[in-house]
């Protein structure tokens, strides 16, 4: 089987073909922006994303393609018209790419969405589902709902086999952004104030996202199916910090701050999007996927976390 893997040098791209190179019967492609020192016959340079990309030295013999590479959500947006910029990337380079699959004979495209396309927080004990009425709301979220209705309609009309994994929160080995500073706060003994934080939030090992897309490319009851990838085990932020001190080898220092108060603090100083992170939930069900697939996540979250923590102090400088 040979697959082609775009984003191949990003946090879930890298990890997959680093898999995926591990298997005997696959062959795979990684497909990358821009040259790096050493450009191999595995290697496909694309250049950037967009609506007039030729793909087409890269999906010669193709049979599935994994679509990792996307224009990722950034806690401070520079563009002018951020949902112009993520429609070019998401949407559009989405569905020039699958086009292009479709003419190239391309079996299964599987296309790695997110959880935002159901929406941004959840009410505690009402988990997200993957059938649920999409209500995405920032422009990340909306170009990823577009681009799954441009793929399932492409689907449909050409017999290619669609399938969308939707992942919460992504950690693991090698994990940047409000992961990463997590930990450095909890190795440089800060005290921190969310301890009375009594959220509940998914999320999912890269490991674990990986063996799901590994298992999406292959099993034939995931053909045009949408699926969320999490972990089946839900944290509280507070909980989050004390399993990585544990992990880590550091004490716990969380101060009982109450909820309201963080969240008042963040508006003011003009953060309330990571108040919203921190505070506020996001559940999801991963029960449809072990049901189709009878997949289940290999690695259970301390062991997740561990793996994490043991890479952070490894590469810490």
């Amino acid at each position: 089987m040979k697959v082609l893997v775009t984003g191949a040098t990003g946090f879930v791209g890298a990890r997959l073909v680093q898999r995926l190179r591990n298997e005997d019967a696959c062959q795979v492609l990684g497909a990358v922006r821009r040259e790096h020192a050493v450009i191999t016959p595995d290697i496909f340079v694309c250049g950037d994303i967009g609506p007039s990309t030729d793909w087409a030295a890269g999906l010669a013999g193709v049979d599935a393609v994994v679509h990792c590479a996307a224009r990722v959500h950034v806690m401070d947006e520079l563009a002018a018209d951020p949902l112009v910029a993520f429609r070019r990337v998401n949407v559009e380079g989405t569905l020039n790419l699958a086009r292009q699959a479709v003419a190239a004979g391309v079996r299964r495209f599987v296309f790695v969405s997110s959880i935002k396309v159901n929406g941004e927080l959840t009410v505690k004990g009402r988990p997200f589902t993957a059938d649920d009425e999409p209500h995405p709301v920032d422009p990340y979220g909306i170009s990823k709902f577009e681009a799954e209705q441009g793929l399932m309609a492409l689907g449909h009309e050409s017999g290619m086999e669609i399938v969308i994994v939707r992942p919460v929160l992504v950690y693991g080995p090698g994990v940047k952004a409000n992961f990463l500073r997590m930990m450095k706060w909890v190795c440089r003994g800060i005290p921190l104030p969310f301890g009375a934080v009594h959220n509940q939030r998914s999320l999912v090992a890269l490991d674990n996202l990986v063996d799901l897309l590994a298992t999406c490319m292959k099993h034939p009851a995931a053909a045009g199916q949408i699926f969320i990838a999490c972990d089946g085990e839900d944290l509280s932020t507070s909980d989050l910090l004390r399993r990585l001190a544990r992990a880590l080898g550091r004490p716990s220092r969380l101060l009982p701050v109450p909820s309201f108060l963080l969240i008042a603090a963040s508006v003011l100083l003009g953060r309330s999007e990571l108040s919203q992170r921190l505070c506020g939930s996001l559940q999801a069900d991963a029960g449809k996927v072990q049901r189709v697939l009878n997949w289940t996540p290999p690695l259970s979250v301390d062991e997740a976390l561990k793996q994490t923590a043991d890479y952070f102090l490894e590469h810490q400088a």
